[in-house]
Protein backbone atom coordinates (compact mmCIF):
# COMPACT_ATOMS: atom_id res chain seq x y z
CA UNK A 1 0.00 0.00 0.00
CA UNK A 2 1.37 3.41 -0.92
CA UNK A 3 1.81 5.93 1.90
CA UNK A 4 -0.61 8.39 0.30
CA UNK A 5 -3.24 5.65 0.07
CA UNK A 6 -2.75 4.80 3.75
CA UNK A 7 -3.30 8.38 4.88
CA UNK A 8 -6.28 8.71 2.55
CA UNK A 9 -7.80 5.55 4.02
CA UNK A 10 -7.45 6.87 7.58
CA UNK A 11 -8.97 10.20 6.53
CA UNK A 12 -12.01 8.54 4.94
CA UNK A 13 -12.39 6.18 7.88
CA UNK A 14 -12.36 9.02 10.40
CA UNK A 15 -14.90 10.95 8.36
CA UNK A 16 -17.20 7.92 8.26
CA UNK A 17 -17.31 7.69 12.05
CA UNK A 18 -19.19 10.21 14.16
CA UNK A 19 -16.32 10.31 16.60
CA UNK A 20 -17.30 11.69 19.97
CA UNK A 21 -14.72 13.15 22.28
CA UNK A 22 -15.84 12.34 25.79
CA UNK A 23 -18.72 11.04 27.88
CA UNK A 24 -20.70 9.67 24.93
CA UNK A 25 -18.93 6.37 24.25
CA UNK A 26 -18.31 3.14 26.05
CA UNK A 27 -14.86 2.06 27.38
CA UNK A 28 -13.59 5.62 27.86
CA UNK A 29 -10.79 4.27 30.06
CA UNK A 30 -8.97 3.22 26.87
CA UNK A 31 -8.07 6.88 26.32
CA UNK A 32 -6.64 7.44 29.80
CA UNK A 33 -2.89 6.94 30.07
CA UNK A 34 -1.27 4.98 32.90
CA UNK A 35 2.35 5.83 32.01
CA UNK A 36 4.00 8.36 34.33
CA UNK A 37 6.35 9.54 31.59
CA UNK A 38 3.57 10.13 29.11
CA UNK A 39 1.33 11.84 31.68
CA UNK A 40 4.15 14.17 32.74
CA UNK A 41 4.50 15.25 29.10
CA UNK A 42 0.80 16.12 28.78
CA UNK A 43 -0.93 12.74 28.71
CA UNK A 44 -1.28 12.23 24.95
CA UNK A 45 2.31 12.07 23.65
CA UNK A 46 2.82 9.49 20.87
CA UNK A 47 6.53 9.57 20.02
CA UNK A 48 8.38 7.89 22.90
CA UNK A 49 10.47 5.33 21.02
CA UNK A 50 12.37 3.80 23.95
CA UNK A 51 9.47 3.32 26.39
CA UNK A 52 7.77 -0.07 26.76
CA UNK A 53 4.58 1.70 27.86
CA UNK A 54 4.20 3.66 24.61
CA UNK A 55 2.96 0.86 22.28
CA UNK A 56 -0.41 0.78 24.03
CA UNK A 57 -0.93 4.26 22.52
CA UNK A 58 1.13 3.88 19.37
CA UNK A 59 1.94 0.33 18.21
CA UNK A 60 4.23 1.52 15.40
CA UNK A 61 7.00 2.21 17.98
CA UNK A 62 7.36 -1.49 18.83
CA UNK A 63 10.98 -2.44 18.13
CA UNK A 64 14.01 -4.27 19.50
CA UNK A 65 14.78 -1.19 21.59
CA UNK A 66 12.14 -2.25 24.12
CA UNK A 67 13.00 -5.96 24.00
CA UNK A 68 12.64 -7.82 27.32
CA UNK A 69 11.55 -4.72 29.19
CA UNK A 70 8.78 -4.85 31.76
CA UNK A 71 6.84 -1.95 33.25
CA UNK A 72 4.41 -1.63 36.13
CA UNK A 73 2.25 1.50 36.41
CA UNK A 74 -0.12 2.70 39.11
CA UNK A 75 -2.21 5.82 39.68
CA UNK A 76 -4.62 6.79 42.43
CA UNK A 77 -6.91 8.56 40.02
CA UNK A 78 -9.76 11.00 40.61
CA UNK A 79 -12.46 10.30 43.24
CA UNK A 80 -10.63 7.32 44.70
CA UNK A 81 -10.42 5.41 41.41
CA UNK A 82 -7.43 3.05 41.14
CA UNK A 83 -5.79 2.52 37.77
CA UNK A 84 -2.78 0.63 36.55
CA UNK A 85 -1.16 -1.42 33.80
CA UNK A 86 1.46 -4.04 33.08
CA UNK A 87 3.51 -3.94 29.85
CA UNK A 88 6.09 -6.29 28.37
CA UNK A 89 7.88 -6.64 25.02
CA UNK A 90 9.83 -9.57 23.60
CA UNK A 91 11.81 -9.86 20.37
CA UNK A 92 11.05 -13.24 18.78
CA UNK A 93 13.85 -12.98 16.21
CA UNK A 94 15.57 -10.33 14.13
CA UNK A 95 13.59 -11.41 11.09
CA UNK A 96 10.17 -11.67 12.74
CA UNK A 97 10.47 -8.67 15.07
CA UNK A 98 9.05 -7.81 18.48
CA UNK A 99 5.73 -8.58 20.16
CA UNK A 100 4.25 -6.28 22.80
CA UNK A 101 1.66 -7.23 25.40
CA UNK A 102 -0.29 -5.14 27.89
CA UNK A 103 -2.90 -5.49 30.62
CA UNK A 104 -4.70 -2.34 31.74
CA UNK A 105 -7.27 -2.07 34.53
CA UNK A 106 -9.40 0.57 36.18
CA UNK A 107 -11.20 -0.09 39.48
CA UNK A 108 -13.95 2.33 40.50
CA UNK A 109 -14.20 0.85 44.01
CA UNK A 110 -17.40 0.52 46.02
CA UNK A 111 -20.30 2.63 44.79
CA UNK A 112 -23.67 3.30 46.42
CA UNK A 113 -26.60 1.94 44.43
CA UNK A 114 -30.03 3.55 44.37
CA UNK A 115 -33.35 3.04 42.58
CA UNK A 116 -35.21 5.58 40.46
CA UNK A 117 -36.70 7.14 43.61
CA UNK A 118 -33.33 7.68 45.25
CA UNK A 119 -33.68 4.82 47.75
CA UNK A 120 -30.35 3.17 48.44
CA UNK A 121 -30.13 -0.47 47.36
CA UNK A 122 -26.68 -1.27 48.71
CA UNK A 123 -23.13 -1.08 47.41
CA UNK A 124 -21.81 -2.43 44.14
CA UNK A 125 -18.47 -2.61 42.30
CA UNK A 126 -17.41 -1.47 38.83
CA UNK A 127 -14.22 -2.11 36.91
CA UNK A 128 -12.72 -2.14 33.41
CA UNK A 129 -9.92 -4.24 31.95
CA UNK A 130 -8.24 -4.40 28.53
CA UNK A 131 -5.72 -6.96 27.27
CA UNK A 132 -3.78 -6.05 24.15
CA UNK A 133 -1.16 -7.59 21.86
CA UNK A 134 0.79 -5.45 19.39
CA UNK A 135 3.20 -5.84 16.50
CA UNK A 136 5.09 -3.47 14.21
CA UNK A 137 7.14 -3.88 11.03
CA UNK A 138 9.32 -1.76 8.78
CA UNK A 139 7.91 -1.03 5.34
CA UNK A 140 10.67 -2.31 2.98
CA UNK A 141 13.33 0.16 1.81
CA UNK A 142 11.79 3.05 3.75
CA UNK A 143 11.99 4.80 7.12
CA UNK A 144 8.30 4.10 7.75
CA UNK A 145 7.02 1.64 10.34
CA UNK A 146 3.48 0.33 10.58
CA UNK A 147 1.98 -1.21 13.71
CA UNK A 148 -1.25 -2.49 15.15
CA UNK A 149 -2.71 -3.50 18.52
CA UNK A 150 -5.57 -5.95 19.02
CA UNK A 151 -7.47 -5.36 22.27
CA UNK A 152 -9.98 -7.47 24.17
CA UNK A 153 -12.07 -5.34 26.52
CA UNK A 154 -14.27 -6.23 29.50
CA UNK A 155 -16.33 -3.87 31.63
CA UNK A 156 -18.40 -4.69 34.72
CA UNK A 157 -20.96 -2.52 36.51
CA UNK A 158 -22.61 -4.43 39.36
CA UNK A 159 -24.15 -7.52 37.69
CA UNK A 160 -24.02 -5.99 34.18
CA UNK A 161 -21.18 -6.98 31.87
CA UNK A 162 -19.98 -5.76 28.49
CA UNK A 163 -17.23 -7.10 26.24
CA UNK A 164 -15.66 -5.63 23.12
CA UNK A 165 -12.82 -5.86 20.66
CA UNK A 166 -10.77 -3.00 19.20
CA UNK A 167 -7.63 -2.27 17.22
CA UNK A 168 -5.11 0.54 16.97
CA UNK A 169 -3.43 1.27 13.63
CA UNK A 170 -0.37 3.51 13.38
CA UNK A 171 2.24 4.74 10.93
CA UNK A 172 5.60 6.13 12.09
CA UNK A 173 8.38 7.96 10.24
CA UNK A 174 11.68 7.38 12.02
CA UNK A 175 15.19 7.93 10.72
CA UNK A 176 18.02 7.33 13.24
CA UNK A 177 20.05 10.04 11.53
CA UNK A 178 17.34 12.66 11.94
CA UNK A 179 16.43 14.59 15.10
CA UNK A 180 12.67 14.38 14.52
CA UNK A 181 9.98 11.76 13.98
CA UNK A 182 6.32 11.92 13.03
CA UNK A 183 3.44 9.51 13.57
CA UNK A 184 -0.25 9.12 12.74
CA UNK A 185 -2.39 6.93 15.01
CA UNK A 186 -5.98 5.68 14.74
CA UNK A 187 -7.08 4.30 18.11
CA UNK A 188 -9.97 2.13 19.28
CA UNK A 189 -11.33 0.98 15.93
CA UNK A 190 -13.81 -1.71 16.96
CA UNK A 191 -17.16 -2.67 18.38
CA UNK A 192 -18.94 -4.12 21.37
CA UNK A 193 -19.47 -7.87 21.25
CA UNK A 194 -21.82 -7.82 24.22
CA UNK A 195 -23.48 -4.64 25.48
CA UNK A 196 -24.74 -3.80 28.96
CA UNK A 197 -28.43 -3.59 28.06
CA UNK A 198 -28.76 -4.92 24.52
CA UNK A 199 -27.96 -1.59 22.86
CA UNK A 200 -24.61 -1.46 21.07
CA UNK A 201 -22.58 1.66 21.95
CA UNK A 202 -19.71 3.23 20.05
CA UNK A 203 -16.11 2.92 21.12
CA UNK A 204 -14.05 6.09 21.81
CA UNK A 205 -12.34 6.29 18.41
CA UNK A 206 -9.48 8.77 18.13
CA UNK A 207 -7.26 9.98 15.31
CA UNK A 208 -4.10 11.83 16.33
CA UNK A 209 -0.93 13.21 14.77
CA UNK A 210 2.23 13.31 16.85
CA UNK A 211 5.78 14.60 16.40
CA UNK A 212 8.95 15.13 18.38
CA UNK A 213 12.12 17.11 17.83
CA UNK A 214 15.43 16.94 19.69
CA UNK A 215 17.57 20.05 19.73
CA UNK A 216 21.10 19.64 18.40
CA UNK A 217 23.10 21.49 21.04
CA UNK A 218 20.72 21.51 24.01
CA UNK A 219 19.68 18.35 25.93
CA UNK A 220 15.99 19.06 25.31
CA UNK A 221 13.37 17.14 23.35
CA UNK A 222 10.02 18.64 22.34
CA UNK A 223 6.84 16.63 21.84
CA UNK A 224 3.65 17.74 20.12
CA UNK A 225 0.32 15.98 19.62
CA UNK A 226 -2.67 17.20 17.60
CA UNK A 227 -5.50 15.16 19.07
CA UNK A 228 -9.11 14.34 18.11
CA UNK A 229 -8.67 14.91 14.38
CA UNK A 230 -11.78 12.79 13.80
CA UNK A 231 -13.93 15.62 15.19
CA UNK A 232 -12.75 19.15 14.70
CA UNK A 233 -15.20 20.95 17.01
CA UNK A 234 -14.38 19.61 20.48
CA UNK A 235 -15.10 22.68 22.60
CA UNK A 236 -17.42 22.32 25.60
CA UNK A 237 -18.66 25.42 27.42
CA UNK A 238 -17.03 25.94 30.82
CA UNK A 239 -19.79 26.57 33.43
CA UNK A 240 -17.39 28.81 35.32
CA UNK A 241 -17.33 31.19 32.35
CA UNK A 242 -21.11 31.69 32.06
CA UNK A 243 -22.58 35.06 33.06
CA UNK A 244 -26.00 36.08 34.40
CA UNK A 245 -27.50 39.54 33.91
CA UNK A 246 -29.82 41.39 36.27
CA UNK A 247 -32.86 39.81 34.63
CA UNK A 248 -31.58 36.30 35.20
CA UNK A 249 -30.61 35.59 31.60
CA UNK A 250 -27.68 33.18 31.41
CA UNK A 251 -25.04 33.54 28.68
CA UNK A 252 -22.86 30.51 28.02
CA UNK A 253 -19.19 30.71 27.05
CA UNK A 254 -18.66 30.86 23.29
CA UNK A 255 -15.50 29.38 21.84
CA UNK A 256 -14.09 30.82 18.63
CA UNK A 257 -11.99 29.18 15.95
CA UNK A 258 -8.65 29.80 17.69
CA UNK A 259 -9.93 28.57 21.05
CA UNK A 260 -11.27 25.37 19.54
CA UNK A 261 -8.10 24.83 17.50
CA UNK A 262 -5.88 25.11 20.58
CA UNK A 263 -7.98 22.47 22.33
CA UNK A 264 -6.51 19.90 19.95
CA UNK A 265 -2.91 20.57 21.04
CA UNK A 266 -0.83 18.92 23.73
CA UNK A 267 2.81 19.88 24.15
CA UNK A 268 5.59 18.40 26.24
CA UNK A 269 9.28 18.97 26.88
CA UNK A 270 11.85 16.55 28.26
CA UNK A 271 15.12 17.85 29.66
CA UNK A 272 18.12 15.48 29.61
CA UNK A 273 16.09 12.82 27.72
CA UNK A 274 19.05 10.42 27.44
CA UNK A 275 20.57 10.98 30.88
CA UNK A 276 20.22 9.13 34.19
CA UNK A 277 17.83 11.81 35.45
CA UNK A 278 15.12 13.29 33.21
CA UNK A 279 12.87 16.27 33.93
CA UNK A 280 9.52 16.61 32.13
CA UNK A 281 6.81 19.21 31.67
CA UNK A 282 3.55 19.10 29.71
CA UNK A 283 0.52 21.22 28.93
CA UNK A 284 -2.93 20.09 27.75
CA UNK A 285 -4.74 23.10 26.24
CA UNK A 286 -8.20 21.53 26.28
CA UNK A 287 -8.03 20.50 29.91
CA UNK A 288 -6.76 23.94 30.86
CA UNK A 289 -9.59 25.74 29.05
CA UNK A 290 -12.46 23.57 30.25
CA UNK A 291 -11.46 23.21 33.90
CA UNK A 292 -10.38 26.76 34.70
CA UNK A 293 -12.23 28.95 37.20
CA UNK A 294 -13.12 32.62 36.95
CA UNK A 295 -10.78 34.95 38.82
CA UNK A 296 -8.68 32.07 40.13
CA UNK A 297 -5.50 30.32 39.06
CA UNK A 298 -6.11 26.59 39.02
CA UNK A 299 -3.09 25.60 36.88
CA UNK A 300 -5.34 23.09 35.11
CA UNK A 301 -3.72 21.37 32.17
CA UNK A 302 -0.20 21.45 33.61
CA UNK A 303 1.68 18.25 34.34
CA UNK A 304 5.27 17.56 35.30
CA UNK A 305 7.48 14.77 36.53
CA UNK A 306 10.86 13.11 36.47
CA UNK A 307 12.62 9.85 35.74
CA UNK A 308 15.57 8.24 37.53
CA UNK A 309 17.64 5.38 36.08
CA UNK A 310 19.12 2.95 38.63
CA UNK A 311 20.96 0.14 36.83
CA UNK A 312 18.23 -2.14 35.41
CA UNK A 313 15.43 -0.13 37.01
CA UNK A 314 13.93 3.17 35.90
CA UNK A 315 11.48 4.97 38.19
CA UNK A 316 9.13 7.57 36.68
CA UNK A 317 6.78 9.92 38.50
CA UNK A 318 4.14 12.33 37.20
CA UNK A 319 1.94 14.94 38.83
CA UNK A 320 -0.97 16.23 36.78
CA UNK A 321 -3.26 19.10 37.71
CA UNK A 322 -6.90 18.81 36.69
CA UNK A 323 -8.57 21.40 38.91
CA UNK A 324 -8.00 23.36 42.10
CA UNK A 325 -9.78 20.49 43.90
CA UNK A 326 -8.31 17.56 41.98
CA UNK A 327 -4.89 16.29 40.98
CA UNK A 328 -3.30 12.90 40.44
CA UNK A 329 0.05 11.24 40.99
CA UNK A 330 1.24 8.38 38.78
CA UNK A 331 4.09 5.98 39.48
CA UNK A 332 5.87 3.76 36.95
CA UNK A 333 8.67 1.25 37.35
CA UNK A 334 10.40 -0.01 34.21
CA UNK A 335 12.73 -3.03 34.45
CA UNK A 336 15.28 -4.00 31.80
CA UNK A 337 15.44 -7.78 32.29
CA UNK A 338 18.58 -8.09 30.12
CA UNK A 339 20.57 -5.63 32.17
CA UNK A 340 22.57 -6.69 35.24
Amino acid sequence: MKFSSFFFFLFLFSMSINGQVGGENVYQFLNVSTSARQIALGGEILTLLDDVNQPTWNPSVISEEIDNKLSINYSSYLAGINMGSLNYAKTISRRFGTIHGSIKYLDYGNLIGADENGNETGNFNANDIAISVGYSFNLPWTNFYMGTNIKLINSNISNFTSTGIAADIALLYYNPYKTFNVTLVARNVGTQIKSFNGEIEKLPFKLALGASYKLDHVPLKWHLTIDNLQQWYVSVANPSEQTTDLEGNVTQEETGFIGNTLRHFIIGAELFPESVINLRLGYNFRRAAELKLQNARTFSGISFGFGIQMNKFKFNYAYSKFHSAANTSTFSLQIDLDRR
